[in-house]
C-alpha cells in the first residue's frame, strides 16, 4: 500500500472552497473546524486552511504551456481522467490554466494533463498516464 500523503492549502474562503473540493472534485470529508477542514482526496490528506493571501503564483513553460508554480494534484488513472475531466468541462464555473490535452506526445513521459484553479486561487493539476511506468521515465 502506497503511504498517504498529507498537504495543507491556504483559502480565502473555507465554505466556497470547500464545496468545491467535495462537491466537484468528489472529495470525501474528515474532521473540521471553524478556520479548517480534512478532506480525503483519492486517499489523500488535503487541508484546507483559512488565511487569505496574495497571488504569489509564477509560471514555468512546460511543452509549450505556461504551467502555474506551485500547483498539486492526483495521478489518476484514463478512465478517472476522462471522467474528471468531462465534469470539470460541464461545470460552468471551473478556472481554466489549461485544458485537458496531450503533453509530450509520442516521447517518454507521456501524458493526459489539465490545470484549473480552486476558488481560493490554488492552482491544481491532474493527470493520467497510459502506461504508469512512464510516471518517473526519464
Amino acid at each position: 500500500m502506497t503511504q498517504p500523503f498529507h498537504l495543507a492549502i491556504p483559502v480565502r474562503d473555507l465554505d466556497q472552497t470547500r464545496d468545491f473540493y467535495i462537491q466537484v472534485l468528489g472529495c470525501g470529508t474528515g474532521r473540521s473546524s471553524d478556520h479548517w477542514q480534512d478532506l480525503d482526496m483519492f486517499g489523500h490528506q488535503l487541508v484546507l486552511h483559512m488565511s487569505p493571501k496574495e497571488d504569489l503564483t509564477v509560471h514555468n513553460p512546460v511543452d509549450g504551456d505556461q504551467v502555474p508554480v506551485p500547483h498539486f494534484g492526483v495521478v489518476l488513472t484514463l478512465d478517472q481522467f476522462a471522467n474528471m475531466s468531462a465534469k470539470l468541462l460541464a461545470h460552468k464555473e471551473t478556472d481554466w490554466v489549461i485544458k485537458p490535452r496531450v503533453r509530450f506526445q509520442g516521447e517518454i513521459g507521456e501524458q493526459h494533463t489539465m490545470f484549473f484553479k480552486d476558488p481560493s486561487g490554488n492552482a491544481l493539476e491532474f493527470k493520467a498516464f497510459a502506461d504508469m511506468g512512464q510516471l518517473f521515465a526519464h
